[in-house]
């Protein structure tokens, strides 16, 4: 084999390097997941192809795609795509790129609701549509209504459904949180933006790719989500579930909001980081 001819190993274990110096996470994750887009493989079928010789042809996209890595560009981002639990969905920078919080948070949802599946479920804050589609695949009874303020992130979350075959069961509408929103919903579901204005410069690169909008909550973070939990209670249906992704320090004000606003059964649960990170509240 010629000098200029690299195989799949070599190139991972590069790549791999070249990561770790420019302060990459997971940087073997990521340069098995960029070398098996650019052949077209799953990742795991890398395993199987170590010695296979890569040729420039396949050489340079990939180093054009672990260029962009390096400067912070998101992983989810070149790839095109992300999972999320267990769906595919299209990802790029209209919208906030899912977090495992995120798939977390629907994971809860559908452990809460096990027992009564909501009839009604409303997802605020949309952004690709992970939690509306999510819970529309999963709770095959539920009428899914999602919102976002972004037409853009609308156009991708509407994309979603499409490549999921779920067009027709999430109503996709432009609102700031629940203006215009009318009748009552079993369970308002919303990841919406938390970061302090103030912290935002100091992001990660890969997280300062996502839309401002779909970051900044206000000046101390909580601003947004505090006006949803003063509007979602003249939305719930008797008895009716709000579930909100917060920010790593907003449990304590954010859940004696909601004693004020007289929520009962408060419940917050953590991360898998073991970070105070989602809120569950019933009103009437």
């Amino acid at each position: 084999m010629s000098d200029n001819v690299k195989t799949v190993l070599e190139v991972i274990q590069s790549t791999t390097a070249y990561f770790t110096k420019h302060g990459i996470e997971s940087p073997r994750l990521n340069s098995e997941h960029l070398t098996a887009h650019v052949l077209g493989k799953k990742r795991i079928e890398l395993y199987m192809e170590f010695d296979r010789p890569l040729f420039e042809k396949e050489l340079a996209p990939l180093r054009e795609m672990v260029k962009l890595r390096a400067q912070g560009r998101p992983l989810q981002h070149l790839l095109g795509t992300v999972d999320f639990h267990g769906l595919i969905f299209k990802c790029d920078g209209r919208a906030l790129v899912p977090r495992p919080e995120t798939e977390q948070l629907v994971e809860i949802l559908l452990a809460e609701t096990a027992g009564r599946r909501p009839a009604k479920v409303l997802d605020v804050g949309t952004g690709s549509g992970v939690i509306a589609l999510t819970l529309a695949a999963k709770i095959e009874t539920a009428s899914v209504d999602a919102l976002d303020i972004s037409e853009e992130a609308l156009a991708l979350a509407r994309e979603n459904a499409e490549r999921l075959g779920l067009a027709g069961r999430v109503n996709f509408s432009r609102s700031d949180l629940l203006g215009g929103v009318t009748g009552s919903y079993d369970l308002i579901a919303a990841n919406l933006p938390y970061i302090a204005t103030g912290e935002l410069a100091s992001l990660s690169r890969e997280v300062q790719c996502d839309p401002r909008t779909a970051l900044e909550g206000g000046a101390a973070g909580h601003e947004i989500v505090a006006r949803l939990i003063a509007q979602a209670k003249g939305r719930l249906a008797s008895g009716g579930l709000l579930a909100l992704e917060i920010g790593h320090d907003q449990a304590d004000f954010l859940a004696d909001l909601l004693g004020r606003e007289k929520y009962q059964d408060i419940l917050c649960k953590s991360d898998y980081q073991g970070v105070r990170r989602f809120l569950l509240a019933k009103y009437g």
